[in-house]
C-alpha cells in the first residue's frame, strides 16, 4: 500500500474511531430513513449532544444525509456499508472463538 492508500485509511480510521460513528452508519444499513429520535433510539446509549456531532461529522464526510423523511446514508456510505456486509458472520465467528477461550481460561469445576 502506497502513502496515499495510508493516508486515506488513516483518515478514514479516525473519522470511524470516534464514538458511536459505526453504530450510526450501521444503524442506517437497511436504507430507510430515520428521524434523529429514530436513531437515537436505534443506537441506544447514545446522548443527544453525541449523536448530533456523529451525524455532522458523517454529512461532512459524505456518508450521511438528511433526505427530508429522515437521515440516510449516502452513496458513498451505502458503498461503505456493503463492504462491511461480512462483519455479523465474523462478528458470531469471533464471539465464538472468545466463548471457547473462556471456558479455557476459566473451565467449570
Amino acid at each position: 500500500m502506497g502513502a496515499k492508500e495510508n493516508a486515506a485509511v488513516g483518515q478514514l480510521l479516525e473519522l470511524l474511531e470516534a464514538r458511536f460513528a459505526l453504530r450510526v452508519l450501521w444503524a442506517l444499513k437497511d436504507g430507510h430513513p430515520q428521524t434523529f429520535r429514530l436513531l437515537q433510539d436505534s443506537i441506544g446509549h447514545i446522548t443527544p449532544n453525541t449523536l448530533n456531532t456523529r451525524i455532522k461529522e458523517l454529512r461532512a464526510a459524505g456518508l450521511l444525509n438528511h433526505d427530508g423523511n429522515g437521515y440516510v446514508v449516502t452513496s458513498m456510505g451505502a458503498d461503505f456499508l456493503k463492504r462491511m456486509s461480512e462483519l455479523p458472520a465474523f462478528a458470531s465467528k469471533w464471539a465464538a472463538s472468545q466463548s471457547k477461550i473462556t471456558s479455557v481460561k476459566n473451565p467449570a469445576k
